[in-house]
């Protein structure tokens, strides 16, 4: 950043993130763009730098067969179009969720967007096909992608699953995106992306909720961010999902080091947001202190160098400000790419 303020919470190594539940409608992604934009703004106006949404958010997770219509996917690109022109107004960087064809197949993808631009797109890794799940039937997996970069929009972005998005003026600042079944695998992602420096990981879900899985969820998240020493922000799918073969619950999390640091009220009937302030300053201590962190990083370096950082630029609005927790005066920010 380009001078010091004291009252700002970025000048002593936090970072606010917000993780919403929105309204949704199957298969209307002109409601759930509108949703999501008015939660984001909401984000927006607290300050939030992150704003994290739940999988296929813009067209709802319970499409099934739905998904392989031209009619629904050409009406969610037409969202995340809306979504990516309304961001030029907003603070924090949107993870959302998409359905994108792609290489003549369906990847269910996080599109990361701010300030009128998309960063990139991450697919995801591990599709479930068990029990009550069967994405292999509409999506293909992240694996299955030969290009490493796309147009979309007409815009050409990075594409795969090995994408981190760091702040070069923010220390410590630098996120990665899986998707919901990703952290429930023996090797997330997110373990190598935070080997690899990722300090806020990102989860967009949709998991139906059965009983016992909300604790399971806490304890993923709790190990998740323990043992990667990082904040874990996770987004459940909540009102409005079809209940033809599953329920849903809405959870939201948001996790550092461990700690739940915030939580959304489940089965909620109305959207939600919740919002916490990330002290990227002590993560970066203790990756330093933990030798065994480090020595992990030595032994997997070479899987490590394959991860791709996208570099952004957040920069201060001038004279707004907010209150955060602790009382600190933090100042607005936009990014430039």
């Amino acid at each position: 950043m380009t001078e010091y303020n004291f009252d700002s919470l970025y000048s002593h190594g936090f970072v606010r993130v917000a993780v919403a539940v929105p309204a949704l409608r199957v298969a209307d992604p002109a409601f759930n763009v509108a949703r999501t934009i008015a939660l984001a703004g909401r984000a927006s106006d607290q300050g939030a730098a992150v704003a994290l949404f739940p999988e296929l958010g813009l067209s709802a997770y319970s499409n099934d067969d739905l998904f392989h219509q031209d009619a629904l996917l050409d009406r969610t690109l037409a969202a995340l179009d809306e979504l990516r022109a309304a961001s030029r107004d907003l603070t924090p960087i949107i993870f959302a969720g998409a359905p994108l064809r792609l290489e003549q197949k369906l990847f269910n993808c996080a599109v990361v967007i701010y300030r009128g631009r998309i960063l990139g797109v991450a697919p995801k890794s591990y599709l479930p096909n068990y029990r009550e799940f069967y994405e292999k039937r509409q999506f293909s997996a992240a694996r299955a992608a030969v290009a490493t970069e796309v147009t979309l929009l007409d815009e050409r972005v990075p594409f795969g699953n090995d994408l981190i998005f760091r702040a070069e003026n923010v220390d410590g600042l630098a996120l990665f995106a899986e998707i919901c079944e990703d952290v429930w695998t023996p090797l997330p992602p997110s373990t190598d992306a935070a080997l690899a420096g990722a300090t806020v990981l990102l989860n967009l879900s949709a998991s139906n909720i059965t009983v016992g899985k909300a604790d399971y969820r806490h304890a993923l998240c709790a190990s998740q961010s323990a043992k990667c020493l990082a904040a874990y922000l996770y987004s459940g799918a909540g009102p409005g999902e079809s209940t033809t073969d599953l329920a849903w619950d809405g959870h939201a999390l948001i996790y550092e080091n461990g700690n739940c640091l915030a939580e959304s009220t489940r089965f909620a009937q109305e959207e939600e947001i919740i919002l916490a302030d990330i002290d990227l300053e002590r993560l970066q201590q203790d990756r330093m202190r933990m030798t065994s962190f480090n020595d992990t990083v030595t032994d997997h370096r070479d899987r490590l160098r394959r991860l791709r950082t996208v570099p952004f630029t957040l920069t201060r609005t001038g004279g707004d400000t907010i209150y955060v927790s602790g009382g600190l005066l933090g100042d607005l920010f936009y990014a430039t790419v």
